[in-house]
């Protein structure tokens, strides 16, 4: 058994994430599945959707929800998911991040979401000059 991975995010952010870390490393080795949240849908329906999403991939180890921005209606939906024991959300997804949890595929939750974490400071950094030929 493993952690399994939801990405919660507007609109086609987290498929194009998926996609290119998926591509990057060759397989995703979380049992992973990506709701696309937009502004057209209804927020009990996308609520009803996550919640099925998470019964689908628990493979009882937990679930790591990643989100794009707090605040946000994705960032909501996934901390009303977090009713159930065995979740945790961490906001702010971004592609390093992605990698980072999919190259750390073993790590129970915490340790995963701890590894998520670690990526904002690690991938995040101010180019200020041109990089040397």
């Amino acid at each position: 058994m493993s952690v399994a991975l939801l990405l919660n995010t507007h609109d086609t952010i987290g498929n194009s994430m998926l996609e290119t870390a998926t591509n990057m490393l060759g397989i995703c080795p979380l049992a992973t599945e990506n709701l696309a949240i937009t502004n057209q849908q209804k927020l009990e329906a996308m609520q009803e959707r996550a919640e099925m999403l998470c019964k689908k991939i628990d493979q009882g180890d937990g679930i790591l929800i990643l989100t794009d921005m707090y605040g946000s209606t994705p960032s909501n939906i996934a901390s009303r998911l977090l009713n159930t024991r065995n979740r945790t959300v961490v906001t702010g997804l971004n592609l390093p991040m992605l990698v980072r949890v999919m190259n750390y595929a073993q790590l129970n939750l915490q340790e995963l979401a701890n590894k998520a974490m670690s990526s904002i400071e690690d991938s995040v950094f101010l180019i200020n000059q041109p990089a040397d030929p």
